[in-house]
């Protein structure tokens, strides 16, 4: 029988979504889920009209009108509420910060993002108008990581502006449809409920997990290894500690100019490979030189939004799965960054697999003396998807701005996500980082030494790894 609350039907949810709980118990404030941005345009703003166009982005996506709720068994479940009931739940809030610095509107801003959601039967996400000090008008936005991913937003905000666009621009076309959230769902319970996809998954990452085991790299060298190596007096212990029990982050951001992001788009688009291929091989061989060992794994967030339904039907679909390459010094750059490009395409094709189900497999193969022990010293993702994509290109020259504001804790010891500006398509390098597991002058030099490995090996792809370690 079909479950309901104010008459709206309950369904489960989705491993995406689960796999945040699953962390949440691990840290002081829910806020650990929340995701702050901000989108403005250099440009006066209608602003009865942008409270029009943010309304009929709302009523127009079903993932950003999720509420949830708990069955008496503590199960949780999610349903959708229609845009009337939407309404009167959410306020749209107008914040001038002309008169202020820049420095003190975002402080503001990463205070509202530091603020946590009450998780039943509420709203997961707040928009509020804003006209920040540099004369730029536009809104903040806050969501809920199990509502919410970054190209769910990226699509959401670009609808707002859109719809906007089209109301108060001539020739400017009205944004098409978004795409069923609830539809998608159900696609993604179908899997779930044992399905044969899931069993061909399965059996994929099973025989990638037993075929040997990892082994941790650390941002600097093999001490972190080696102290577990002593602590549990078993010189051959493949893991380590990498975060702390202090899940205090900071967010430090580096640039990469438009001109040499241009070169490495250039070097992917001659040799038909993705840039998270190169930032993948910059990383791996990164924490080869440092480490001396060619066995290297990285946690590698993988989007799910393959077909036009999945990019526009909002909600959470990453997934998340360590990526482990073995690569000798003697072999090419250019045929590492190939073999990348196989094996994530091979993953990309098995990526609706829970991943708590892969580290929990891992775990009993592997067996570990402690909890907390881990092969990985980070995560990243690169988030291709920017609010340049076709579609904004009609805004007639206005300049805009993207900024993200950090919760200000993580579980992890350093999340990497690598994103394009949108004012120069330049790539930006957020860092999100515990304070006490990595410090900045870590990041600086791991970011230096990223880059100098990318640029050596797009300008020479027929090196081998070990020369491009000797050139950098």
């Amino acid at each position: 029988m079909t479950k309901t609350k104010k008459g709206y039907e309950l369904y489960p949810l989705t491993v995406a979504q689960k796999f945040h709980l699953y962390y949440l118990p691990y840290c002081p404030s829910a806020a650990v889920l929340n995701i702050g941005t901000s989108l403005t345009i250099g440009t006066e703003v209608d602003w009865e009209v942008l409270r029009g166009s943010i309304n009929k982005a709302y009523e127009r996506s079903e993932a950003m009108r999720i509420r949830f709720t708990k069955d008496a068994d503590g199960t949780y479940y999610q349903y959708i509420v229609d845009d009337t009931e939407d309404r009167k739940s959410r306020k749209i809030d107008f914040v001038d910060f002309y008169g202020q610095s820049m420095e003190e509107a975002e402080n503001t801003m990463r205070q509202w993002t530091s603020v946590p959601f009450p998780f039943e039967d509420s709203p997961m996400t707040k928009i509020v108008m804003i006209r920040t000090p540099d004369g730029f008008n536009g809104v903040y936005f806050l969501g809920h990581h199990m509502v919410v991913d970054a190209q769910a937003l990226i699509a959401f905000l670009k609808d707002i502006i859109e719809i906007y666009c089209n109301k108060k621009y001539e020739g400017i076309p009205y944004p098409k449809e978004m795409c069923s959230y609830v539809e998608q769902l159900k696609k993604d319970l179908a899997y779930e409920a044992g399905s044969k996809a899931k069993q061909r998954d399965s059996e994929f990452f099973e025989n990638l997990i037993r075929q040997s085991e990892p082994v941790y790299n650390g941002i600097h060298g093999t001490d972190k290894l080696e102290a577990a190596r002593k602590m549990f007096e078993n010189p051959e212990l493949r893991t380590a500690f990498n975060a702390t029990a202090d899940v205090t982050s900071a967010l430090d951001i580096f640039h990469l100019e438009e001109e040499p992001t241009k070169r490495l788009l250039d070097f992917c688009e001659k040799y038909h490979v993705s840039l998270a291929c190169l930032l993948l091989m910059g990383l791996r061989t990164y924490f080869q030189k440092e480490n001396g060992q060619d066995d290297v794994s990285i946690n590698n967030a993988i989007a799910r939004r393959a077909t036009l339904k999945e990019k526009k039907c909002g909600g959470t679909r990453i997934h998340s799965f360590p990526f482990r390459t073995i690569f000798s010094k003697n072999m090419k750059f250019i045929d590492a960054v190939y073999a990348i490009r196989d094996l994530q395409n091979e993953m990309f094709r098995h990526a609706n697999y829970n991943p708590t189900e892969y580290f929990a497999y891992r775990s009993k193969v592997y067996r570990q003396p402690k909890a907390g022990l881990t092969y990985e010293p980070m995560s990243l993702t690169y988030q291709p998807m920017t609010l340049r994509e076709k579609g904004l290109d009609d805004l007639g020259g206005i300049s805009y701005k993207t900024k993200w504001y950090p919760n200000g804790m993580t579980t992890q010891a350093m999340y990497l996500t690598v994103m394009h500006r949108s004012e120069d398509n330049g790539l930006d390098f957020n860092f999100e980082h515990q304070v006490k597991a990595v410090s900045k002058k870590e990041l600086e030099y791991l970011y230096y030494y990223l880059c100098r490995i990318m640029f050596k090996g797009a300008e020479n792809p027929d090196l081998s790894i070990g020369e491009i370690i000797q050139l950098v």
